[in-house]
């Protein structure tokens, strides 16, 4: 599996493979044919409260992590299709924060990068 992160103002290029937004606003300033995005999941994105506390304050960043990762729980089916999805081929999940060490997709990568724990099944 093959993850890889980038900002979503640098260009595009042929080994990104499949581009994947996981902001839940579109970037300021880029349109959608110059971002090249293949895809938009939004939904994916820390929620706007998370997002707007944390403000890519380095202090915050390992509770912002955590909290984030917390959000990822719910999210399931939406991190299988980009597992799925990076099963065949390389992705790239595009942020448009400044700050490449502190963001929503450092998180989401780990998190995909992670095996998955199979699921308890309580006794009848």
């Amino acid at each position: 599996m093959s993850v890889a992160i980038k900002r979503v103002y640098e260009p595009a290029g042929t080994r990104d493979g499949f581009r994947v937004l996981v902001d839940r606003v579109w970037p300021r300033g880029i349109s959608k044919a110059s971002a090249r995005v293949d895809l938009w999941l939004r939904e994916i994105g820390p929620s706007t409260a998370l997002r707007k506390w944390f403000q890519h304050d380095p202090a915050r960043w390992k509770t912002f992590a955590s909290r984030y990762r917390a959000e990822l729980r719910g999210k399931g089916e939406l991190l299988a299709s980009l597992r799925e999805r990076a099963k065949r081929g390389r992705i790239t999940l595009l942020y448009s924060a400044r700050d490449e060490r502190f963001n929503q997709a450092v998180v989401l990568r780990d998190v995909l990068g992670r095996p998955r724990r199979a699921r308890r099944t309580r006794p009848s």
